[in-house]
């Protein structure tokens, strides 16, 4: 599974270890355990460790991590009950594991609150770029936040609030992750325009290859699930199109 990562390099550079972020790997595995945090912590992260999902809970609490990687298969409960229990504490980007090429796991993951997914066996080099990538992306939000675009994005019933990040569908919230959020911003920043997976996965994900395009169409589907399959349109072959109202 290795993946050339364009701004792995600069990511790297701009972890600085004054500004160490923490990390907290929950994997039962000894082994995965070990070389997943001796690589991050060799990246200039902070990293714990929680082999079963009470411990991570608890971890979680207690340590308040920046971002948590977690395994789907965990002695205690699950890590999709860590993943629901983690986010009700507060927000925090989930890199999730699962040892199934099993897209029902992936879409029921980003369901309750992850924000990207790999599947076993990964390369370290992959795994630790898309922490970076996850964090960024945090960071990004953090500055928008800050210095929020004026108004509210308005395609028929669908409204995108950039200051809050928050989404209506009918006027009814929809709760994104932030992945979920910047894919759908990407789409709407050209509506009906088709955009490519390539393209999404160097905007959304700062990719620039197109080994991941089956990351692009798993977060397609768990975001046609929020705000209506409709809403997107598939054009076989090259990519999505949000779909607007005929004027």
């Amino acid at each position: 599974m290795e993946q050339t990562h364009t701004s792995q390099s600069g990511a790297a550079t701009t972890t600085t270890p004054g500004a160490q972020r923490r990390v907290l790997v929950v994997e039962d595995d000894p082994t995965i355990v070990d070389a997943i945090a001796a690589r991050l912590r060799a990246e200039g992260f902070l990293v714990q460790t929680a082999a079963d999902g009470p411990a991570a809970v608890d971890t979680a609490e207690a340590w308040q991590p920046d971002l948590l990687i977690l395994d789907i298969m965990l002695p205690g409960f699950d890590g999709l009950e860590v993943c629901r229990r983690v986010q009700a504490q507060r927000p925090v980007p989930v890199l999730m594991l699962t040892a199934r090429d099993d897209e029902t796991d992936m879409l029921v993951g980003l369901g309750v609150g992850a924000d990207d997914y790999m599947t076993k066996p990964f390369s370290m080099r992959e795994l630790a770029a898309r922490v970076h990538v996850l964090l960024r992306r945090v960071e990004r939000a953090a500055i928008a936040a800050s210095t929020p675009r004026s108004g509210i994005l308005r395609l028929g019933e669908l409204e995108i609030d950039h200051a809050q990040r928050r989404v209506r569908v009918k006027s009814e919230d929809v709760h994104l992750t932030p992945t979920e959020f910047d894919l759908l911003v990407c789409l709407a920043n050209t509506p009906r325009a088709v955009l490519s997976r390539e393209q999404l996965l160097a905007e959304v994900w700062d990719w620039a290859d197109a080994s991941g395009t089956r990351t692009v169409d798993s977060h397609i589907k768990a975001l046609r699930r929020k705000i209506g399959a409709e809403r997107i349109r598939t054009v076989h072959g090259v990519g999505y199109a949000l779909e607007t109202p005929t004027p």
